[in-house]
């Protein structure tokens, strides 16, 4: 009996720490966004001068070559996508950071 619930405690134990790192990366993509200024011009929920980042998320399918694509938007601007207003560039967030600021982006509402 005690064997059971070991495993038990295990499983659930390795499930738990399985989706920690997620939730990490998603509160760190969080935090980037507000430390390099996105909410100047983006919210979650509301259109503000550019889009919202749930309205970014329903939009783009989740793969390598969308996040590539929106790191490269964050990194060097762009325009025409959401109306007139065009992306400012950020040429000095890191790839790193540029990554997981999209993944917490395109997983919102997931």
């Amino acid at each position: 009996m005690k064997m059971k619930k070991m495993k038990k405690l295990i499983i659930l134990l390795t499930i738990t720490f399985l989706c920690v790192p997620g939730f990490i990366s998603a509160e760190e993509g969080k935090k980037l966004a507000q430390k390099n200024g996105c909410f100047a011009c983006h919210s979650i929920k509301l259109r503000v001068l550019g889009p919202s980042f749930k309205e970014i998320s329903a939009k783009y399918r989740i793969s390598e070559a969308t996040k590539r694509n929106l790191m490269g938007k964050i990194k060097n601007g762009g325009s025409g996508n959401w109306g007139d207003i065009p992306m400012i560039s950020h040429p000095k967030i890191t790839e790193k950071d540029l990554g997981l600021m999209v993944e917490w982006i395109l997983n919102l509402d997931r």
